[in-house]
């Protein structure tokens, strides 16, 4: 899946705190998660996005999910709250 979205999203969240917050006030457009992150920190999140309909993308690795961020380290979950 591409990462084109949230590379050029106007707002964003990056990191499970952020995200779960924004998905609990429905904030979130769509959700990306890394394949290689932790389970019990992703899969609260994306049980609040299916129970929401918000749309989830699995990305291959926390590596290209944080350069998708524009971080410098790995990232687990992020969310477009802006295109």
């Amino acid at each position: 899946m591409s990462l084109e979205p949230l590379l050029s999203a106007r707002k964003k969240t990056i990191g499970a705190k952020q995200t779960i917050k924004a998905v609990e006030k429905s904030q979130a457009k769509q959700v990306y998660w890394a394949a290689d992150a932790e389970a019990r920190v992703v899969d609260p999140i994306l049980r609040t996005c299916s129970s929401k309909n918000i749309p989830i993308i699995k990305v291959d690795s926390m590596k290209d999910l944080g350069r998708a961020c524009n971080i410098e380290v790995g990232c687990a979950i992020a969310a477009i709250i802006e295109f």
